[in-house]
């Protein structure tokens, strides 16, 4: 795929050629001219290309793989990731958004069980420390990549779920399906670095950077109906805000 693929070099520059290749790479990349999916040519053929020692090519590859672009696989070889998800920030659930940008969503239930409440979120869905509530966990994937682990917690009297509901379908699609009207969200975006556990659900290294969503969503009545605490992998997913001057 790189055949056509145009890398000039300036060897007398004090950028390193690692990173002139890189570079180069994902220009082509954000231009589209390396389409999500692509497979570039082994090191050992770039390297010869390109006049460049085996290492240089190398960690030039493993350069753009941490910054999201390019995934090795094995039996394959190196591919063009699948475009970042960007995402508006409104109240709409990450699945109809996956959906309608037709990154092909799909769910893997990890857990759908009444437990007791924790007593922060206790404290934000109106309810007593300890009391039984439905918690969620999902693991959600946009285009076959791993994208976001999914908690929720929500009154078990709200909708009847099934972890088949919730594969095939957005929770909020499911909500207002039963007659939840919902009307407003309070939201909060953050970032931290994973852990071993999520970092093994999202295909990710210990302490890869995740972006971080806690949210409360409210009825038409102003009750909290569903509260969510989420991570997603930054080098595949963003938030896009429209800011208005008042």
């Amino acid at each position: 795929m790189t055949a056509n693929l145009a890398i000039d070099l300036d060897r007398s520059s004090p950028v390193p050629l690692y990173f002139q290749v890189a570079e180069q790479i994902a220009e082509a990349i954000r231009r589209g001219d390396l389409a999500p999916g692509s497979r570039l040519d082994n090191e050992i053929l770039l390297a010869d290309k390109l006049g460049l020692s085996r290492p240089t090519i190398r960690q030039a590859i493993q350069y753009l793989v941490d910054k999201g672009l390019l995934v090795r696989k094995r039996g394959v070889g190196t591919q063009v990731v699948h475009g970042q998800v960007k995402r508006s920030v409104e109240l709409t659930s990450l699945y109809d958004d996956l959906r309608r940008a037709g990154q092909e969503p799909a769910t893997q239930v990890l857990a759908l069980e009444t437990r007791p409440v924790e007593e922060e979120v206790a404290g934000i869905l109106g309810v007593e420390p300890g009391a039984q509530m439905l918690y969620l966990e999902r693991l959600r994937f946009a285009a076959g990549e791993p994208l976001a682990v999914l908690h929720n917690w929500l009154p078990p009297s709200l909708a009847p779920l099934t972890a088949a509901d919730l594969e095939g379908r957005g929770l909020y699609e499911l909500l207002r399906g039963a007659g939840v009207r919902m009307r407003v969200a309070n939201q909060r975006i953050g970032a931290r670095a994973a852990t071993q556990a999520e970092a093994r659900l999202l295909a990710e290294r210990r302490g890869a950077p995740l972006l971080t969503m806690v949210r409360t969503t409210y009825d038409d009545q102003g009750r909290a109906v569903e509260h969510g605490s989420h991570v997603y992998r930054a080098s595949h997913y963003s938030l896009e805000v429209t800011l208005i001057e008042r």
